[in-house]
């Protein structure tokens, strides 16, 4: 008898459980539900309103989206992503240049500098590395999203030791250039602009 009172006691716990479940579930129908909804009254506004297409059409498939300009205001409010950024504080960067080249000129969208053999580039201002690879008529390259909004160019850069989404400060070390010659790109929301304006 003992038994059949704990096999009881096991089928009632079993049927509330089944009964919480369903009262469970109901809020989360109602959540996809409602998200459904707001979805499709956003696609029919979108469909209807030509000037909201155009809108999102251009500030988000034409504008660059300056992430590095983001981290930066995002550390300056609440401090650094990782938070065990913080334990290095009392280590000082061995590298902190500026850059410094022989002889510089026009070349394509950019300009060529001439630089000592070996050359160790410094980064000319903070950002975020946004590529890395080779890029079709210009070879190696690195590109930074600066936090000023411009995308900086660096071609002919090697052995660096960055990866792709790193956050760098300026003054840093880029990478080397072993050839004597390097190419800097200054691009803002997909236009080259005049390097003058930029490199001194």
């Amino acid at each position: 008898m003992e038994e059949y009172k704990s096999v009881q006691k096991y089928f009632a716990k079993n049927k509330q459980k089944h009964l919480l479940s369903k009262k469970n579930a109901f809020p989360i129908v109602n959540k996809i539900l409602l998200s459904t909804i707001l979805l499709l009254v956003c696609l029919c506004f979108v469909k209807v309103n030509s000037n909201f297409k155009d809108w999102i059409d251009k500030n988000v498939y034409h504008t660059n989206i300056s992430f590095a300009k983001i981290n930066q205001t995002y550390e300056k409010y609440f401090g650094s992503i990782f938070p065990l950024s913080s334990l290095d504080v009392d280590t000082n960067p061995v590298f902190h240049e500026q850059l410094i080249y022989n002889q510089k000129e026009s070349y394509k969208e950019g300009v060529k500098l001439t630089v000592g053999a070996n050359y160790l580039v410094p980064i000319l201002e903070s950002g975020i590395v946004v590529f890395m690879g080779d890029k079709d008529n210009y070879g190696k390259t690195i590109i930074i999203q600066q936090v000023n909004g411009i995308d900086l160019w660096y071609v002919g850069v090697e052995n660096s030791n960055l990866k792709i989404y790193d956050y760098v400060e300026k003054g840093d070390l880029l990478g080397e250039v072993i050839s004597g010659e390097m190419y800097l790109y200054y691009q803002k929301a997909g236009e080259f602009l005049d390097y003058q304006e930029y490199l001194s």
